[in-house]
């Protein structure tokens, strides 16, 4: 599912290189469940964003699904993700105003697809994470587990194959955090999705498959493991 190959990207801080990734080579298979891991500054969000298409690398070779998105515009990369991609971030996304059906139709609104077909896809991913009978609450009138659980099915509402989750439990207490991983793991077993976590917490990476660890842009090493069950202590 993805490959990089000698990929560095750095970024210019007060007339300094900061190098970020430093000739990473990196391969994923499809179906994996993968964890990144590491200190503040090693990497991993950067490494999350060349593979969503949502950063250019300096140099190297990115090719997620059979795509290189090396050489892609930003237009044709911006198709893409919308695609082929789902984003999990840490503080939700959400827009306020909007409801929690509203928000999983936000994806779907560029697409060839009438508003009825739009809607139908959004209930059938809201029913997924179990929040069908909350389609018509805000984000305010939700709790911060049944939020994520939003911005899950949002993520789910195009069917990608690839989904990338950055920090997902981060802002959540435990017992919402174990849902929302069990939730990531049925993803992955059942419906067969390909996803890429970063996190900082042993306990949730402990629900992946694989664990790639990053120091100073740099792989230290990768773990195979069996993922603890959800709830799991």
């Amino acid at each position: 599912m993805i490959t990089l190959r000698q990929v560095v990207k750095s970024y210019s801080r007060g007339g300094e290189t900061l190098v970020v990734l430093d000739h990473l080579d990196l391969v994923v298979p499809p179906g994996q469940f993968c964890a990144l891991m590491g200190p503040s500054g090693s990497g991993k969000s950067t490494l999350l964003n060349l593979v969503g298409g949502l950063d250019h690398a300096d140099s190297g070779v990115v090719e997620v699904g059979g795509e290189e998105l090396t050489n892609m515009s930003n237009d044709e990369l911006a198709g893409w993700r919308a695609s082929s991609v789902g984003f999990i971030f840490q503080g939700f996304n959400l827009i306020p105003v909007l409801t929690a059906i509203e928000n999983v139709t936000l994806p779907l609104l560029l697409s060839p697809l009438s508003r009825k077909q739009r809607r139908e896809h959004a209930e059938y991913a809201l029913e997924l994470v179990g929040l069908k009978d909350r389609m018509h609450h805000r984000p305010g009138q939700l709790s911060g587990g049944q939020e994520q659980r939003v911005a899950i099915a949002r993520a789910l509402v195009t069917d990608p194959q690839l989904i990338l989750a950055d920090e997902p439990t981060g802002d959540l207490d435990r017992n919402s955090a174990d849902q929302v991983l069990g939730l990531m793991q049925r993803l992955n077993g059942e419906m067969k999705k390909t996803i890429v976590m970063v996190t900082h917490d042993p306990a949730a990476a402990a629900h992946a498959g694989m664990l790639v660890h990053l120091d100073k842009g740099k792989l230290v090493r990768i773990e195979q493991q069996t993922p603890v069950a959800a709830g799991a202590r």
